[in-house]
């Protein structure tokens, strides 16, 4: 099966190729395959409820120690947000250094674009996202598809389930079946990958030429390589300096993650797979299914490097600079504000336009400058936010004590390959006895 699921990701790569030359060539008829893209996305994330659900209720129910379970939220959002104001102030100090944004021209349909990412951007405030989190219903959460929801549903489950002792056993069995099925079903559709990636980079390059990529080279070129440089360099040393892993294992390890990202332009398509992994890897199943869910809506790098270059760039552009205040004011703002629209498509967008509508509305048009290179700055947005998530798994497991390191070793040396056709450790992971003497994974540092 490991032979197989290779040549599907060999047939990505194609798909991606044969994508570009269509855009290239005939794009009309690369735009008109937008909807294999977006629906490939759609099965993905329709999978993402149940298994964050799953993998929560497992590794909650099974800790005998509900504090076990604080302390592991506790760090995380703690590292979430020394890490997001690391990520800030790089972005300030290289947009401060660069002026790419001298010579450019706002046009009427520019200024069109903006409005309309603006008024997306005002739909979600921070009282709302705070709202937001408790769903509707108990099942609600799972047919809206919001994560946040779900991880709250999952974690009331699980310390339920704590509460219950042996009578939660039968409980506890059977979700770790329906994991085991869900995880099926998420490996056959992983088979639809390469024509989802055929459909959305098509429909991207179609839709955005050269002529874009052309005018704003320079932008695109200072942020990925800002991005490349926090993943290597801070992100590097941080693995290295708390769990002695090397960062060009792991990520070598999510090779294929990595891949499916950047043709989806969705960090989203990947966190099912981010969660067996990092379990796979080592990490404990309380720590995966807490620290990954939360960090996709928390611990968004990427976005925060995006924010402060591209305010910067339009201020630069616009002819009306920030201020050194002005720029920390605005900034730390829309941090707060990106967490609420951290489930909206284009959501780096989308904030950067109503974080700039509510505090400095006259640079609001700038940003119909970046509307048309925005995919392609999504793709480093979501490649560093997915490759802050998994260091942030493994430092959280390190400091709670769930991580195991010779494990990890073994994994990132090829010796204990990753099941793709299950996506689980069968003999080792699942279903979990209830009530167990103290997780050894969990075990105090």
């Amino acid at each position: 099966m490991r032979d197989r699921t290779r040549y599907l990701y060999l047939a990505v790569i194609v798909a991606v190729l044969a994508g570009i030359v269509v855009g290239f060539v005939w794009p009309d008829v690369g735009q008109a395959l937008k909807p294999l893209g977006t629906g490939f996305v759609a099965l993905i994330k329709m999978m993402i409820s149940p298994i964050i659900f799953c993998t929560i209720v497992l590794g909650v129910g099974s800790v005998t120690k509900a504090a076990s379970v604080g302390k592991v939220g506790g760090l995380a959002l703690g590292y979430f947000l020394v890490m997001s104001t690391v990520a800030l102030v790089i972005g300030l100090v290289v947009g401060n250094l660069i002026d790419p944004g001298s010579g450019l021209h706002l046009t009427a349909a520019a200024k069109e674009a903006a409005a309309a990412e603006a008024a997306k951007g005002e739909a979600t405030n921070t009282v709302d996202f705070l709202l937001g989190i408790v769903p509707t219903t108990l099942v609600s959460a799972f047919t809206e598809g919001q994560v946040l929801q779900t991880l709250l549903v999952a974690l009331l489950t699980g310390f339920a389930l704590q509460a219950m002792g042996p009578k939660g056993a039968p409980i506890l069995t059977a979700i770790g079946h329906i994991q085991r099925l869900v995880f099926r079903i998420l490996a056959m559709i992983m088979w639809a990958a390469p024509v989802g990636a055929f459909g959305a980079i098509a429909a991207v390059v179609g839709a955005t030429g050269l002529d874009a990529l052309k005018s704003l080279a320079v932008i695109m070129a200072a942020f990925y390589i800002t991005c490349a440089l926090f993943v290597g360099v801070v992100l590097g040393a941080l693995l290295w300096l708390v769990a002695r892993i090397n960062l060009w294992s792991l990520l070598r390890y999510l090779g294929r993650e990595f891949l499916l990202i950047l043709s989806t332009s969705s960090s989203e398509s990947a966190l099912p797979r981010l969660i067996a992994k990092m379990e796979h890897m080592g990490v404990s199943r309380t720590v995966a299914g807490i620290t990954v869910p939360t960090g996709y809506s928390f611990n968004l790098d990427g976005t925060a490097i995006y924010l402060t270059m591209a305010t910067l760039f339009i201020a630069s552009a616009t002819g009306d600079p920030l201020q050194f205040g002005e720029q920390l004011g605005l900034l730390l703002f829309m941090m707060i504000a990106s967490k609420g629209a951290a489930g909206v498509t284009g959501a780096g967008l989308a904030t950067l336009a109503g974080g700039l509508q509510s505090h400095r509305p006259e640079l609001v048009d700038g940003v119909g400058l970046i509307v048309g290179i925005d995919r392609f700055m999504s793709e480093a947005r979501a490649l560093t936010n997915f490759a802050g998530n998994a260091v942030a798994t493994v430092l959280v497991g390190t400091w709670t004590g769930g991580f195991d390191r010779e494990r990890a070793l073994r994994v990132l040396a090829g010796h204990d390959p990753f099941d793709e056709a299950t996506l689980l450790d069968e003999d080792e992971r699942a279903p979990e006895p209830p009530a167990a003497p103290a997780d050894r994974e969990m075990s105090p540092v």
